[in-house]
């Protein structure tokens, strides 16, 4: 007890306070109840650092000025009161410098309240209105992404493989909610032939309002899977929300992803579907699956194309055959197409490969959901290697899913059957190893304390012949 509440007169607790804020994505309610929910801010900081941006720096001096004025305002008060200046004086100092690390806690979000409030939130809703009649009045076709997940990696691929034989835009990034397409909107020139929006979905509504303003000719709807459940509460009502985009286009310029299961219950007549069979007309065979990427044949009636791309596993096929075949409908040669596809290469944390003292890593360790569980230990067993090694620190965002999905986690990475699982201490390694014994998992298991620690140190874990996959991320701010 002493030492938790000793933790907050720490030097470095302003910097844990700011760190919090940047971790909850500078968003009030979840910073707040972060702050609720934690007894000793001595161990806040575990899986990363504070990134020394701009807006942390300036935070962090106005929390460290602020502290250190009120503190000097307590002795002041605390003297006042010592020499007789000041009836009541040394009681007054003594609360202000007894709570200055609770006021500063929450003073620390005033300025983006008020920022979001006078100009954040009128700009953004003037920049959003303009990019409603410049999304209207453009020329070019617009391409809406939208899924619980791939939407990055599918937005990135029609980007590069369109971008051979048109003029491509396309929002930046992961950066998907509407203030990001005003912005992206804002720089268009008019000229482009293809406009590629990836949506974000957050809260229920989020996708509609997105299609009322960009007014999508297309749409593209990759995987569905439990997440933002903290919002949508229910995977039905996220999936009726990502949906809605595919009510927002011509009848016929509605795709789905085909082999995500849960996309099933929405896909109505006259959507169009892909998966790792093909896509559009096209066939999908010979699969081969490398580390260095996979290859396939596409074939429809007497034509033939034999692609390879530097992306990471099977689940890829399915969204490579689409971007193939739907390049191919809007006019691309065959010849511009396969030279689309050789340049794709994997995204940052999303199955990106790397060597490490001879041992080959897939990092996947950008956020993460079920289906991404599916296609990564499906790859772990694909793969041939001397050992191989498993770690996650689970799912986030799973709200009253969090048990069985984690249990499904634990069967998905027993099934591939790797020699080590490396599982982070928190709230759903339970759950994980609950599923590792239904599985019937024999390898060798363990629980990491430090998640930090763990990668930091990875180079003296593994050695020459490892396979590690690598999967999701789990910020401070889940416990």
């Amino acid at each position: 007890m002493i030492r938790e509440i000793l933790s907050t007169y720490r030097p470095l607790y302003a910097t844990v306070l700011v760190y919090m804020l940047q971790n909850t994505e500078y968003q009030t309610r979840p910073y707040i109840a972060w702050l609720h929910r934690t007894k000793d801010f001595s161990t806040v900081i575990k899986r990363r650092t504070l990134d020394e941006t701009k807006v942390a720096t300036m935070l962090l001096m106005y929390v460290k000025l602020g502290m250190l004025l009120q503190i000097t305002f307590s002795v002041a008060l605390i003297y006042l009161g010592i020499t007789g200046s000041l009836v009541g004086g040394v009681a007054y100092g003594i609360t202000l410098l007894i709570s200055y690390p609770f006021v500063w806690a929450y003073a620390l979000v005033l300025p983006l309240v008020a920022g979001r409030i006078f100009i954040i939130g009128p700009r953004n809703r003037k920049a959003i209105e303009e990019s409603r009649a410049i999304f209207a009045a453009h020329p070019g076709l617009r391409i809406a992404v939208a899924g619980s997940y791939g939407k990055t990696s599918m937005k990135e691929l029609l980007l590069t493989v369109l971008s051979e034989g048109r003029s491509v835009a396309a929002t930046p990034a992961n950066r998907n909610v509407s203030s990001s397409h005003a912005y992206f909107a804002r720089k268009l020139t008019g000229n482009e032939d293809i406009l590629i929006i990836e949506y974000g979905e957050g809260a229920p509504g989020d996708v509609a309002r997105m299609a009322q303003i960009t007014q999508p000719t297309h749409a593209v709807i990759t995987g569905l899977a439990p997440a933002h459940l903290d919002h949508y509460k229910t995977l039905e009502a996220a999936g009726e929300d990502i949906f809605s985009v595919a009510s927002a286009v011509p009848s016929g310029q509605a795709y789905v992803y085909g082999d995500s299961p849960a996309n099933k219950p929405f896909i109505k007549k006259g959507y169009k579907t892909y998966d790792t069979d093909g896509a559009l007309g096209w066939k999908v065979s010979k699969v081969s699956v490398k580390l260095e990427g996979v290859s396939f044949t596409l074939t429809k009636g007497k034509q033939s194309l034999a692609l390879k791309s530097g992306l990471v596993g099977r689940h890829q096929v399915g969204f490579l055959a689409f971007v193939a075949a739907f390049a191919l409908e809007l006019g691309l040669t065959k010849a511009q197409v396969t030279a689309g596809l050789a340049k794709t290469q994997p995204f940052e944390h999303r199955m990106q490969p790397y060597q490490l003292n001879g041992a080959h890593v897939i990092d996947d360790t950008y956020n993460g959901n079920l289906e991404g569980i599916r296609a990564g230990t499906a790859l772990l067993h694909d793969l041939k290697a001397s050992r191989k090694i498993y770690v996650t620190p689970g799912l986030v965002d799973q709200g009253n899913q969090k048990e069985p999905v984690h249990i499904e986690v634990g069967k998905l990475i027993a099934a591939a059957k790797p020699d080590v699982v490396v599982l982070m201490q928190n709230s759903v390694a339970g759950f994980i190893q609950n599923g590792l014994e239904q599985g019937g998992f024999k390898g060798e298991l363990r629980i990491e304390e430090n998640p930090l620690e763990f990668y930091t140190n990875l180079s003296h874990i593994v050695a020459h012949g490892d396979l590690v996959v690598m999967q999701n991320d789990w910020t401070d701010n889940y416990a």
